[in-house]
């Protein structure tokens, strides 16, 4: 579900509520013309350049007025799944591992909102030889765990070796799909080494199979983030991961909160992308969105020292904070990448005209309204979003002229194909938001013929239960924004038969073998505009499958206490910058 990846977008005046006017709009805006609210038609997409040598050397950039010392809170519904670098592929995980976790690259982010790929343990972002095939990466001298043991060549092999064990079923994929000899690599565990991962003093090389022009990209990803392999505990690791930040976890009650203290053995020096200022984070869950932000609004004791990595205004309260000037400047709000959609499960639902019907009787624009209108969301039609590369704009199921849903051709393609009262499953997050748009979900199928049923899932499980293969649902929510600028980081990851399995991202568990043959040939294609033009005939190639109903472009608002300092947005993981953020005095 990943939905927070290295595409970024920077809207005009959309840095943050305090710099941006949001004027009320219908819900049945599609988008808006007007530059002053945050849409995708006012966004741009940017690359993150690549940053020097210079630019990877610590300590991070001053965050200007920043003052040490206190405690971060957050307020936010659910707990990780996992915190284990290798199962992490979900915005919040991402999110809330940046300050204890750090990888072989990451993203430095300035005071403008910008981000830059550098070494983050490594001494640059990698030298790149054969045209793609071979990368080395170079590691900082004194980098420490937190117990103050250095990180070895041991540490780093290990890291990546044990990506191809059994037990490793969540993250992303790229690294064991490109390294050579990786398709039959069983992992560590047995005491052999993959020869493709050749180690030279404090160098690692990587021989790929392919050339990959953008692999440092790749390993700036969560799920490559760096594991000591003394105290590797396979599939414990994923409660308690050792850290290299400059904090470690202190306390942990799951699924009620999680708490960061110092690693007194980090190094600023070794560190371009981190700044250390608060003494702790106390992550709380188990608030709604309304419950959280009645919290933010009231602006009480600890909760002035609040923010969440999740939690956004509640659609209930969009109004009233957005409308509020004095209010208004607490929020965060951001143009995402991401695209929310709901996978049809191909196994379950194989008749075209079924899946078809599914798409034209969406209530596209009910479900807006109950997000809060305009302000928070535009309603999407394809894949791709509008601000990722290879977007191409096309609607083939009315959704512009009719956003409440069409149930008359809905009704009578079922019909076509013998199938009124077709029975779904529809599975949905245990969530007041989510409750409500189900609700509105099962009455706009229903009206078009189907048979609707909804299951909760828990919260905290929701995309593990949807990850596997034999899951008993039909459709089900979920997002994804590009790993990195381009469409083959959507496009393999969530729509290649060879991403079937469970914990995959190919939820629709789409095997189509045109599709297949279509995304393995534009990842060839070295042009960039040519390239763009095959992902966007994939979209629309998926799309005429009616594999997926595309739902919505987000765009986010984060509101937080008085006392927070310096919320920003993480321009190359695409969440809240936690390690930006400092406690005013």
């Amino acid at each position: 579900m990943s939905f927070s990846r290295r595409n970024f977008l920077i809207a005009t005046g959309v840095a943050a509520a305090s710099t941006t006017v949001l004027s009320a709009c219908s819900s049945s805006d599609k988008g808006s013309t007007d530059k002053n609210i945050p849409s995708m038609s006012n966004a741009k997409t940017m690359n993150i350049p690549v940053g020097t040598k210079a630019d990877s050397v610590g300590p991070a950039p001053e965050v200007p007025g920043a003052v040490k010392g206190g405690t971060i809170y957050s307020l936010d519904q659910f707990d990780m799944d996992h915190l284990d670098p290798a199962q992490i592929y979900v915005s919040t995980e991402i999110a809330i591992t940046r300050p204890i976790l750090r990888g072989l690259t990451g993203y430095k982010l300035d005071n403008k909102g910008g981000a830059t790929l550098v070494g983050d343990v490594a001494t640059d972002a990698g030298t790149m030889k054969d045209g793609g095939k071979t990368w080395s990466f170079t590691i900082k001298d004194g980098i420490k765990w937190e117990d103050g043991s250095d990180l070895s060549m041991d540490d780093v092999r290990h890291t990546f070796e044990r990506l191809f064990a059994s037990f490793v079923t969540e993250g992303p994929r790229y690294v064991q799909q490109w390294m050579v000899g990786g398709d039959k690599y069983k992992g560590p565990y047995d005491g052999k080494k993959l020869d493709s991962l050749e180690i030279s003093g404090n160098t690692v090389t990587f021989h790929l199979t392919e050339p990959r022009t953008d692999f440092n990209f790749t390993l700036a990803e969560a799920g490559y983030g760096l594991v000591n392999k003394k105290k590797d505990t396979k599939e414990k690791y994923d409660k308690q991961p050792f850290a290299l930040g400059p904090y470690r976890i202190g306390n942990r009650d799951i699924g009620k909160s999680l708490t960061y203290v110092r690693n007194e053995h980090w190094d600023p020096k070794t560190d371009a992308i981190r700044n250390a200022y608060p003494d702790k984070y106390v992550f709380q869950f188990g608030f709604e969105l309304v419950a959280s932000t009645d919290r933010y609004i009231a602006d009480k004791g600890n909760d002035q020292y609040a923010m969440s990595i999740f939690n956004e205004v509640a659609p209930e309260r969009i109004a009233q904070v957005l409308t509020n000037a004095t209010l208004k400047k607490r929020v965060l709000t951001q143009v995402d990448t991401v695209t929310y959609y709901w996978p049809i499960n191909m196994t379950r639902i194989k008749d075209l005209k079924v899946r078809q019907a599914i798409n034209y009787a969406w209530p596209h624009q009910q479900l807006q309204t109950i997000r809060g209108g305009a302000s928070t969301s535009e309603l999407a039609t394809t894949i791709l979003s509008p601000v990722t590369p290879g977007y191409e704009k096309f609607d083939l199921y009315g959704t512009d002229k009719k956003p409440g849903g069409d149930p008359v051709k809905a009704k009578a393609l079922l019909k076509e194909a013998g199938k009124v009262g077709q029975k779904l499953v529809i599975a949905y997050q245990s969530s007041d938001a989510s409750v409500k748009s189900a609700v509105a979900i099962k009455n706009a199928l229903e009206a078009a013929g189907f048979q609707v049923v909804n299951k909760q899932v828990d919260k905290s499980t929701f995309y593990t239960q949807i990850g596997k293969i034999d899951n008993t649902f039909d459709l089900f929510a979920a997002g994804w924004s590009p790993d990195w600028p381009g469409g083959y980081s959507v496009f393999y990851p969530c729509w290649d038969g060879k991403n079937i399995g469970d914990g995959r991202s190919n939820y629709a568990q789409l095997n189509d073998p045109s599709v297949n043959k279509a995304i393995d040939a534009a990842s060839k294609i070295v042009d960039v505009n040519e390239a763009n033009k095959a992902w966007g005939a994939i979209d629309r190639q998926i799309m005429e499958l009616a594999a997926v109903v595309p739902d919505y472009h987000s765009i986010r608002n984060w509101m937080y206490g008085s006392k927070v300092g310096n919320v920003v947005f993480d321009a190359g993981n695409t969440c809240v910058a936690l390690t930006k953020l400092y406690a005013k005095k």
